[in-house]
């Protein structure tokens, strides 16, 4: 089944970023917390290049494709497509806390993984399933996502509004499996080499402490 990010490549490409200065640290992280693997789950677009960012930075284990924000039962793309589900192409990160901290997973979400000013879009993908979300799993992660939009937006950092959906995770559903690690297997893909191979060199030019092959 042929995506629908690649089916909007033919009508325009993804922008580069909506950042008019660099991005800055956060001013707050969230609290460690237990020790061992943790979670992150956000959206920003096709999951696709969102996934492949993250699967690129130090300390992450994992990463999957899937949707949030909606049912069990319409957790299926061609359902999800339609964009009347609630549910956000996303991503679940696992990641290691003692080597990277959730607001450095924040600091590359914003920087480089997506364009957090396109409202209900992203690039050339159209819909609320494409939405600038990010799905807190405790009220550490609430308070350090609000904070650092409020940072962001103060600092002027954005040419427009940030317009993030900061919500309560619920329910994280797998996506099909063709999904699964998208880039790493279509490396050629005419969508991936324009919208989502700049965000990884962008990652790697930023976040060089970070990157990993």
């Amino acid at each position: 089944m042929l995506h629908r990010c690649f089916l909007g490549f033919v009508l325009l490409t993804v922008s580069c970023g909506g950042a008019s200065l660099p991005v800055p640290p956060p001013a707050v992280d969230a609290a460690p917390g237990a020790s061992g693997t943790q979670t992150a789950v956000v959206a920003g677009g096709c999951f696709w290049g969102v996934d492949a960012v993250f699967k690129h930075v130090k300390g992450v284990s994992s990463v999957f494709s899937g949707y949030s924000g909606g049912g069990a039962a319409t957790a299926r793309y061609p359902v999800v497509s339609t964009g009347m589900t609630g549910h956000a192409e996303s991503v679940k990160i696992s990641y290691d806390p003692s080597q990277i901290s959730y607001s450095e997973l924040l600091r590359v979400f914003f920087s480089v993984a997506h364009d957090p000013t396109q409202l209900n879009r992203q690039g050339p993908d159209v819909g609320s399933q494409y939405r600038s979300a990010i799905f807190y799993t405790s009220q550490d992660q609430k308070e350090t996502a609000q904070a650092y939009i409020d940072q962001l937006t103060k600092a002027h950092v954005f040419s427009g509004p940030i317009v993030t959906q900061v919500a309560p995770f619920e329910q994280f559903y797998v996506a099909e499996d063709y999904h699964q690690n998208y880039l790493a297997l279509h490396p050629d893909q005419p969508y991936i080499v324009f919208n989502d191979m700049p965000k990884l060199r962008r990652l790697q030019q930023q976040f060089p402490a970070l990157y990993k092959e």
